[in-house]
Formats: C-alpha cells, sequence, structure tokens
C-alpha cells in the first residue's frame, strides 16, 4: 500500500489526482502532517509525501530502521513539478515509484541512486538474492573498474558492465552453498525446484528438516529455491503449505496424472496407492524438465517412527528470454513504456541499423548490440534465437508493431519451445497514419502491402480485389519504390473499379516523425509518383468522407441523417 500524506491545497489536488488513479494501490492520510507521516511510515510499503524534502527528512529520520526494510519515500513539489525518490530508492522501491508517480502527474522524476543515474543495474534489483560486497562492486562498475563475471549458471541477466579481462571484483551466479569472498557478489536467481511429498499431518519442521538437510548435503543454497511442487491432493496439507511460506516461495501443484506421465528414478507403489502417481517428490520436481540434483530422500525421525515426508531437488535450466520489441513509427513518445522497459532489461539487442540509432540512448551500458543493414531479416531472426538459446536476454526490434510487416514473424519461425519470447506491441504506421489523417479506419479496415519481393503479385491482387468488392478500407504498405513503380497504380485502378472517383485518399509520409507530411486527395486525383515507401497510403471505402479536411470513414455503415 502507497500512503499519501499532504499538508495544502495544492499537495491536496495532486494527492488527489494519485488516489483516483490508482484506489487499490493508495491510501490517503489526513490529520496533522507529523502524525500521518509517522502512521503511514508504519502500515505502509511506500510513501509519497506532497511537502518540502526537508520536512519530509525531518519527519522520516527518526523512524528509518533498515533500508531492506524500511518504505520507499518520494517527495512531490507544491507546484508539482518533480517527484523525488528520497530513501529506499532501491530496497523500497521509491525509485521506479517516483517514475511511476512523475509519469501520472507530467512531473520530472529525480533519482540520485547511482546506478540509475548511470542506467547501470542495481545488483539489488535484479529480483533475486544477493549476497556479499554489494556496494564495493557497484562502486566498481560505476566507476569503470574491471569486474569480471563468474556464472556457474546461464541466466538472462542484463548488461553488468563486466570485463572479458578480469578483474579484483567478481559477480558470481550460482546455486551452491558458497560464502562471497573479499570483493565479490553472490547472484541466485531462481534455480532450484524442490518437489515434495508428505503424510497427512506432517508436521512442518520435519519438511523444512528434510529440505535443509537434502541441500546442505547436495551442497546447495535454499536462496535459490524458485518454488516447492506437490501433487494436487497434498495442496493444502499443513505442513507443505507452512514449509513454502517459511521459506517465501510459491507452492505449485500437479495432478496425479501429470506426475504419473514424468519418467522418475525411484518409482513407488505407496503414493500411486495413496494419491495415484508412483512417485510425487521426484516427478513434481521434474515436470518442468531439469537435471536431478537430490534424488527421493526420506526424512528421518527422532521418535524412531515412520517418515512422513520426501523430497527431491532438481536444477531447472534456464531459458533465455526473447522481446520482441516494436518501436511504434519513429517519434519517441509513442514509444510505450513497455518497450523501453525491455530495451533496458536487454543484455542483448538485435535489430537494423536505423532503428538501433533511434533508441541507442536508452540502452544500458554494456549491452551487446547486433546490428546490420537492409534486407537481412531472416539473419538477424536467427542471431536472436540463437543469442536467447545461451540463455542471454535479448531484445529483437522492428518498427510500428514487430509483429505486423516486421521482426516477429521470421523470429518467432526460428523460435522453439526451449526459450520464452515475449511480444511487446507498437503503433503500427496505418494508425499513427490514420491518427494524423483523421479517423479513415472507423470501420472494418485491411493492411495491404504492395511490395512482391516474398509475395507473389497474383497473391496480392487476389487480395485487393477481394478487399475492393468487400468495400474495406484499404492501407498499403510499401506502395511504391524506385524499382516497383507500377504495383500501386494497379491497385488503385482495382480500387477504382468498385469505388466513386471521388472517394477520399490519404497520403502520409514518416508519420510522427520531424519531416512528416500529410495531405488528402481523391481516388482520382492521387498522382502515384508522389509516393516513396516511407509513406502510407489509406483508400477510404464507399461511405469514407473529408469532412473539414480530414478524412473520416463512419462507425456504423450508413451516415447518419444530416450528416455532411
Amino acid at each position: 500500500m502507497i500512503g499519501l500524506i499532504s499538508a495544502t491545497a495544492a499537495g491536496a489536488a495532486a494527492r488527489d489526482r494519485l488516489a483516483a488513479a490508482w484506489p487499490e494501490r493508495t491510501r490517503v492520510y489526513e490529520g496533522p502532517v507529523g502524525d500521518a507521516v509517522r502512521t503511514a511510515f508504519a502500515q505502509c510499503e511506500q510513501l509519497v509525501c506532497f511537502l518540502a524534502t526537508g520536512a519530509v527528512v525531518r519527519l522520516v529520520a527518526p523512524l528509518l530502521a533498515d533500508k531492506r526494510t524500511d518504505p520507499g519515500v518520494v517527495c512531490v513539489d507544491e507546484g508539482a513539478r518533480f517527484a523525488v525518490s528520497l530513501v529506499g530508492g532501491h530496497g523500497g522501491g521509491a525509485n521506479e515509484l517516483a517514475r511511476e508517480v512523475a509519469e501520472l502527474l507530467g512531473a520530472e522524476p529525480v533519482v540520485t541512486t547511482a546506478t540509475d543515474a548511470v542506467g547501470v543495474p542495481g545488483l539489488d534489483t535484479l529480483g533475486f538474492p544477493v549476497e556479499g560486497d554489494v556496494a564495493g562492486v557497484s562502486r566498481a562498475l560505476l566507476d569503470g573498474e574491471p569486474v569480471s563475471l563468474d556464472a556457474e549458471l546461464a541466466w538472462p541477466l542484463p548488461p553488468l558492465r563486466v570485463s572479458d579481462r578480469g578483474g579484483a571484483y567478481v559477480i558470481r551466479v550460482t546455486d551452491r552453498a558458497v560464502e562471497p569472498g573479499e570483493r565479490e557478489v553472490v547472484l541466485r536467481p531462481p534455480s532450484l525446484v524442490v518437489g515434495v511429498g508428505a503424510s497427512k499431518g506432517a508436521p512442518v519442521n520435519e519438511v523444512l528438516g528434510l529440505i535443509s538437510d537434502a541441500l546442505r548435503e547436495a551442497g546447495l543454497s535454499a536462496g535459490n529455491i524458485a518454488e516447492l511442487a506437490t501433487v494436487d491432493a497434498k495442496a493444502d496439507e499443513p505442513g507443505i503449505v507452512q514449509a513454502a511460506q517459511r521459506l517465501g516461495v510459491p507452492l505449485v501443484a500437479y495432478s496425479a496424472e501429470e506426475l504419473a506421465a514424468v519418467e522418475v528414478p525411484n518409482p513407488s507403489d505407496a503414493p500411486l496407492a495413496a494419491v495415484g502417481t508412483p512417485s510425487v517428490a521426484e516427478a513434481a520436481a521434474l515436470v518442468g524438465g531439469g537435471e536431478l540434483l537430490v534424488p527421493k530422500r526420506k526424512s528421518e525421525r527422532a521418535d524412531g517412527q515412520p517418515a512422513m515426508a520426501t523430497c527431491a531437488v532438481v536444477r531447472r535450466l534456464a531459458r533465455g528470454r526473447l522481446a520482441v520489441v516494436g518501436l511504434g513509427p519513429g517519434a519517441r513518445d509513442l514509444l510505450t513504456p513497455r518497450a523501453k522497459a525491455e530495451l533496458r532489461r536487454a543484455s542483448v539487442l538485435v535489430g537494423l541499423d536505423q532503428y538501433v540509432d533511434q533508441i541507442r540512448d536508452l540502452l544500458r551500458p554494456g549491452t551487446l548490440v547486433l546490428e546490420s543493414g537492409l534486407g537481412a531479416e531472416e539473419e538477424r531472426a536467427r542471431t536472436a534465437v540463437a543469442e536467447a538459446r545461451k540463455g542471454q536476454a535479448v531484445a529483437l526490434i522492428g518498427s510500428g508493431d514487430a509483429g505486423v510487416y516486421a521482426m516477429a514473424s521470421p523470429a518467432l519461425a526460428e523460435a522453439s519451445d526451449d526459450i520464452d519470447v515475449v511480444g511487446v506491441p507498437g503503433v503500427t504506421a496505418a494508425l499513427a497514419a490514420s491518427a494524423i489523417l483523421g479517423a479513415p479506419l472507423g470501420h472494418d479496415h485491411v493492411s495491404i502491402s504492395l511490395s512482391d519481393l516474398h509475395t507473389p503479385w497474383e497473391v496480392i491482387e487476389r487480395r485487393v480485389r477481394a478487399a475492393a468488392e468487400a468495400d474495406i478500407v484499404v492501407t498499403f504498405y510499401n506502395p511504391r519504390s524506385r524499382g516497383r513503380g507500377w504495383q500501386l497504380p494497379k491497385a488503385l485502378a482495382i480500387l477504382a473499379e468498385h469505388r466513386e472517383p471521388v472517394t477520399p485518399v490519404g497520403v502520409v509520409r514518416n508519420a510522427s516523425r520531424p519531416d512528416e507530411s500529410s495531405r488528402v486527395t481523391t481516388l482520382l486525383s492521387l498522382d502515384p509518383t508522389t509516393v516513396d515507401m516511407m509513406t502510407v497510403v489509406t483508400v477510404g471505402n464507399t461511405a469514407t468522407r473529408e469532412i473539414a479536411g480530414r478524412m473520416v470513414t463512419p462507425r456504423g455503415y450508413r451516415w447518419q441523417e444530416g450528416a455532411q
């Protein structure tokens, strides 16, 4: 919960905007400011104070205990011009909260945490446990000192500015039970799955003791546990549920049928009779694949009674991550926040050189950039998938929406189920052009590329004719190039067989870019020689009209009575 505190009418107005935008996330604290801050500090995970930073410093200073548990505090000034991350930038999430608040209020986020300020990911912000000299290694990264990466586990990490030459500082990625050395940080990604079986009434301490013993003897760390897994018949078993809660990991349950289909080294008749599968612990740990590090073992009881719990441990191999990112039509403010986040998350960026230039400033230092020129789409797709298969976090970029005449199709044709794929939508050229022209896509519409480099003209012509006969608004991509001058006139002639010469046609070049140009003309008057590959041509249907210089297609097929 985010506590909201204000002292003035202006502060209250900005406070209420946040409260209205985030009704489920926020709570307004009224009354004397000092009392409100102290109460919110004790009750909330984060605070937004619409007060001077000096006042907030004096109020929260006596309350601070530990940066790992203190709430994050953000200050917003009286004019709502700045959102300042004051306390708990990483641990309390204040840096990200400052950015969110600033975006909502139209303010400027102020983040002074050194790693955030220069674009280096904080080692304590990667989403999994970190041990050792975090401050020292982070400082070395900031100062450009050699920091080596010792990755016993391949894991998709953001760029960490590490050196190939080695160095006095080390970032170690492991699930082994090791103590960090001097000038060393140990990152513990969620690589271990612990399968658990238990008899009815098994005590939580017996379950936890069994898991602890299994990990210790295998030289593994509990900090790397991703989840406990069991059969669905035991999903409510108190000892298992409480064990997951104490370990701070989710409990995942599978049906007996799913577990019975998993090949295990140590099947047994007892669980088959009890819950319908010959294995619970091993099968539950192995159902998602991976390497069995600890075969099934039973708990040991001091009273000599039969064991009530079993467990097995599997190392689940890291899956590389491929984000296929649409950059939009070119304007920075049409690049989505999700796209920006994926660009900053990626350790490898793959893209067309001119698109890379558009967003190079958004990449974190150390990002590996693999760029190539026009015509290398399939090569870029293969490269992106290959990098993801190495366990990397990869962003493959395309203009507009990456799934529309762009890189998603060739990439997904190369990808298999051994990597995670994330699609990030973008504003397409057709949508950007439509917004400039007015509302030409107000009813059914279709996009057709006139490039016959990948599609035979016979197929393109058949699609244009179908759109013409169906009276659908058509947006033409790739309408005309130096070597393809006849396709657009031919397509327009096909449409003219079914539409009046005065049918509105919108022509937009370089939509949303500094040299953007647009005009509304007619099917009869359009001069194809004025069109090039940077242009989108939108041809209306029989109901489309030009109104006040704008191109409009009604939501209903017929115009309302009295419409012009």
